[in-house]
C-alpha cells in the first residue's frame, strides 16, 4: 500500500502562535490536511467532531496541559496518535506520558525534518504492510519451546484446528502458555495476515467489557462523544483471542452466545446488528463445569466455545523441557554464556512449578540480574531476606523431593506448600541442598547464598528441637 499524506488529517496544539503555525506548514509542504488549535479545550472540542490520525500538542500550556488533553483524546479517539512536544526539563514526564499512550515525544528545538520524520513513522505503523512485517519480526516473542510428546502432540492438533474456522477453548494453569498456543493457532490459519485482536476478561469492568467488545453509537450514553466499533468489529476477518473467559459476567455471556451463533455484533445504542466475519478462540485457568454448576457460566455458551478442547500440560507435567526452557530464557535475557550448576539444576527438577513457564522466566531473569557469577546456584534462583532466609511466595510454591503418586499426594518428596512458614520453608530446602552436595556444609552454605556460620546455627537449632535435618549421603 502507497502512503499517501493527503489522507491524513492532523491536528496541532500549540498556545505559541509562531510554534503553531511553523509546525502546520512544514506538515502542509508535505501534503498532509492540517488544522490548528491554540489550546487544549478548543483542540478536544475538535477531536470530538473531526476525525484526525494524529495530533501533536506542546506539553505545558496554560488551562489543560498536554497531558490531561493526551488522556482525553485517548478517550474519544483511541486510534489517533498522539506526539508531544517538550522542552528539555521536561523530557521525563513526556517519557512517562508514553505510558499512558502517547506515540514518541520530540525535543526543542527540532528540524522541519525531525518532525516530519516522527508525524511519518506514527502514521506508518499502522499500515497493514507494516503490521504484517511487525508480526513477523515479533514471532520469537510467541515462540513454543518444547520437546515434550505431550506438547508435541498438541501443537500438532493445533495446526489442524488452525485449518478451520471452529472456536477453540484452550484450558489451562496460568502460566503455561496459554496465549502462546492462541498465537500459534493464528500463525497457522489462513487467517494469519488478518487482525489478531486480544482482550481479557477479568481486566475490565463490566460496563467498559461491553462497550470494548460490541462497541456503541454516538449519543448511546453520557461521554459518548462518536461511534466507536468494539473489538469484534475489528477484528473482522480474523481472530479474536477472549483471555479468561470464566470471569465474563453473565450479561455479556448472552451477547457473546448470539455473536457466535448469528455473527452478528449489537452495538450500545445500535438500530441493527452488524455482519461479522470473526473466529474465536477463548482461554481460561477457571474450571468452567465448576462454573457452570456454581451458576456463573452458560452452559449453552460453554458448548459453543468448547468445539475444539486444547489442554496444556503444566511444567510439573513437562519437565523434560526445562533444561531447553533455561537455555532459551537466558538467551533472551543476553547471558548465553550463563549456566545453571548440577545442584541447582537438580533442584529445579523436583520443583512443583506453581507459577509454571512464566514462574521459571522470571526466576532465571530475575538470577541473571543479580548475579555476577555465569554458573547460577540455588541462592541465585531462590529469593532470601537478609543473609539466611529464603521467601518463598505465597502463590504456593513448591519442592517436590519424590514422585507423585497420581492421586494428588507424593511419596518421599518434600513439599513447600501456601501457608507453611518461611521457617518451615528454610528447613526443607536446607535439607534438599545438603542432600545434593552430600553433606557438603561449604558447599551448600555457598549454592544457599548464606555464611556457614548460618548454616550450622540452623543446623544446631533443628537438632535442639529434636528435629534434626536427615540427610542420606548417596
Amino acid at each position: 500500500m502507497t502512503f499517501r499524506p493527503e489522507a491524513y488529517r492532523i491536528l496541532v496544539v500549540d498556545d505559541d502562535s509562531g510554534m503553531r503555525l511553523a509546525m502546520a506548514e512544514t506538515l502542509k509542504r508535505k501534503r498532509y490536511q492540517v488544522d490548528q488549535a491554540e489550546d487544549g479545550e478548543t483542540g478536544l472540542s475538535m477531536v470530538a467532531k473531526h476525525s484526525y490520525q494524529a495530533l501533536i500538542t506542546d506539553l505545558r500550556m496554560p488551562g489543560m496541559t498536554g497531558l490531561e488533553l493526551l488522556s482525553e483524546v485517548k478517550k474519544v479517539s483511541p486510534a489517533t496518535e498522539v506526539l508531544l512536544v517538550t522542552a528539555y526539563g521536561t523530557i521525563p514526564t513526556a517519557v512517562e506520558a508514553m505510558k499512558y499512550g502517547a506515540y514518541d515525544f520530540i525535543q526543542k528545538p527540532f528540524s522541519a525534518k525531525d518532525l516530519e520524520k516522527i508525524v511519518y513513522n506514527a502514521l506508518v505503523k499502522n499500515m497493514p504492510e507494516n503490521a504484517y512485517k511487525a508480526r513477523d519480526e515479533g514471532e520469537d516473542r510467541y515462540r513454543i519451546v518444547t520437546r515434550s510428546e505431550k506438547m508435541l502432540q498438541l501443537l500438532e492438533m493445533a495446526k489442524r484446528a488452525a485449518k478451520s474456522n471452529a472456536t477453540v477453548l484452550i484450558q489451562a494453569e496460568s502460566g503455561t502458555g496459554k496465549e502462546l498456543l492462541a498465537r500459534f493457532i493464528c500463525r497457522h490459519s489462513e487467517r494469519g495476515k488478518k487482525p489478531v485482536i486480544a482482550i481479557n476478561c477479568a481486566a475490565l469492568p463490566d460496563n467498559l467489557l461491553e462497550s470494548e467488545l460490541f462497541g456503541y453509537e454516538k449519543g448511546s450514553f453520557t461521554g459518548a462523544l462518536h461511534a466507536k466499533p468494539g473489538k469484534f468489529e475489528l477484528a473482522d476477518g480474523g481472530t479474536i483471542l477472549l483471555d479468561e473467559i470464566g470471569e465474563m459476567p453473565l450479561s455479556l455471556q448472552a451477547k457473546l452466545l448470539r455473536v457466535l451463533q448469528e455473527q452478528e455484533v449489537d452495538r450500545i445504542g445500535g438500530k441493527q446488528p452488524i455482519h461479522v466475519d470473526v473466529r474465536v478462540i477463548a482461554m481460561t485457568n477457571r474450571d468452567l463445569k465448576k462454573r457452570i454448576e456454581e451458576g456463573n457460566f452458560r452452559e449453552d455458551l460453554y458448548y459453543r466455545l468448547n468445539v475444539i478442547p486444547m489442554e496444556i500440560a503444566s511444567l510439573r507435567e513437562r519437565k523434560e523441557d526445562l533444561d531447553e526452557l533455561v537455555g532459551f530464557f537466558m538467551k533472551k535475557f543476553g547471558r548465553t554464556e550463563a549456566r545453571l550448576s548440577v545442584a541447582a539444576r537438580n533442584i529445579l527438577m523436583r520443583y512443583h512449578w506453581p507459577g509454571n513457564v512464566r514462574e521459571l522466566e522470571n526466576m532465571i531473569q530475575r538470577a541473571l540480574i543479580l548475579s555476577p557469577n555465569d554458573v547460577l546456584e540455588i541462592g541465585d534462583l531462590f529469593q532470601f531476606q537478609g543473609d539466611d532466609v529464603p521467601r518463598v511466595e505465597t502463590s504456593a510454591p513448591a519442592v517436590d523431593g519424590g514422585e507423585a503418586s497420581g492421586d494428588g499426594s507424593e511419596r518421599g518428596g518434600y513439599r513447600i506448600h501456601a501457608g507453611m512458614s518461611v521457617a518451615e520453608a528454610e528447613r526443607i530446602l536446607i535439607e534438599l541442598t545438603l542432600g545434593e552436595t552430600q553433606n557438603n556444609k561449604t558447599h551448600a552454605a555457598k549454592m544457599l547464598g548464606i555464611s556457614l556460620r548460618t548454616l550450622r546455627n540452623k543446623l544446631n537449632e533443628y537438632a535442639a528441637s529434636g528435629n534434626p535435618v536427615n540427610i542420606s549421603k548417596g
